[in-house]
């Protein structure tokens, strides 16, 4: 973190799944944010994580989610989907932030509307374990993922998407050979147990 500049950092969630939309989040944590507990959401319980998401909320100087959907992922691609929406987040803080960290190794420059350079950013390769911004942005993503998916599985329960989230599973695919593709689902993802 440099000194007096607001940091971002990016991350998504649920890159992977054959359904659904993928998530990303931004969070501008305060400098001197502390929290034993904060890492990778992937190393995190449900509980942790929901938990932890109440305390970025509350203490983060600013932090935002995205989504692009299913339908924008089959005709972007999952990477620039993830890119696009880390990118859709970030425009939606309320603060502006002078540098990015962001999870992962690809980014596209970001330039913020009405801005005439792009921020500053950094990848990070396992920053979600690294960065305490972007283990906050990757609990943001997955929590609000996981609550959107919770809310597809109401819709369409025979996916079983309050368990697997979307994810390749057994019961997914045979729910998919059983009952076909839903609107949710990402049509150029092997949709086949093949």
């Amino acid at each position: 973190m440099i000194a007096g500049v607001p940091e971002a950092g990016c991350d998504e969630a649920g890159r992977g799944p054959l359904a659904g939309s993928v998530f990303a989040a931004a969070v501008i944590l305060p400098q001197d944010f502390s929290n034993a507990v904060l890492n990778d959401s992937k190393q995190l319980t449900e509980k942790q994580r929901y938990a932890l998401r109440e305390i970025i909320e509350r203490e983060a100087l600013a932090w935002a989610v995205a989504e692009v959907t299913a339908e924008e992922i089959d005709r972007i691609n999952i990477l620039q989907a993830s890119i696009l929406g880390m990118h859709r987040a970030l425009a939606q803080l309320s603060v502006v932030p002078g540098h990015i960290l962001v999870d992962g190794n690809k980014w596209k420059p970001y330039i913020p509307e009405g801005g005439l350079l792009e921020i500053p950013a950094r990848t990070v390769v396992k920053g979600d374990a690294t960065y305490m911004s972007i283990a906050a942005a990757s609990i943001l993503a997955k929590t609000y993922r996981d609550d959107y998916m919770l809310r597809l599985h109401d819709e369409y329960p025979m996916y079983h998407w309050d368990e697997n989230k979307g994810y390749p599973t057994a019961a997914h695919y045979a729910a998919i050979a059983e009952y076909g593709i839903t609107p949710y689902h990402r049509k150029s993802f092997n949709l086949k147990n093949e």
